[in-house]
């Protein structure tokens, strides 16, 4: 189903605490924001997915970047309302798509998007320095 094209993932059941005026969770917003952006984003490779729980309730609302042989990133704290960081989520996907195993450090991120991480996951048989065997570090 998922080819080379980065995966953004949004959690569809994110509350924002904004429900009871907007009539829908936040979750669902933020996907129709970023599926509004995409239809005027034509440049922009990526599949879209909604994601029904992402456990991250205490970080609402969560998006998460993976692909194929790439890190995984996981982002909360996302702000449906704001077009800042709707707009730095596609800025994340391009960056993402250049970058060596998708490998993206902190000041590679979009500024919107850097203080909002919640992990980043290296692909298995990465060949980043950061992964090291645990057999390889001493004991003591």
């Amino acid at each position: 189903m998922f080819g080379e094209s980065p995966v953004l993932s949004i959690c569809t059941s994110c509350r924002d605490g904004r429900e009871a005026v907007d009539g829908s969770r936040g979750g669902t917003r933020l996907a129709q924001s970023v599926v509004s952006q995409l239809e005027v984003r034509t440049a922009t490779e990526l599949t879209l997915r909604g994601v029904q729980c992402m456990s991250q309730c205490k970080r609402p609302c969560i998006a998460s970047l993976s692909g194929y042989s790439r890190f995984t990133y996981v982002f909360g704290d996302i702000d449906p309302e704001n077009t800042e960081q709707v707009d730095a989520l596609f800025e994340l996907v391009v960056r993402f798509r250049i970058a060596p195993e998708g490998f993206l450090s902190r000041r590679d991120r979009p500024e919107a998007m850097r203080s909002n991480i919640l992990g980043r996951l290296p692909p298995l048989g990465s060949n980043s320095s950061l992964v090291k065997p645990l057999s390889t570090l001493s004991a003591g």
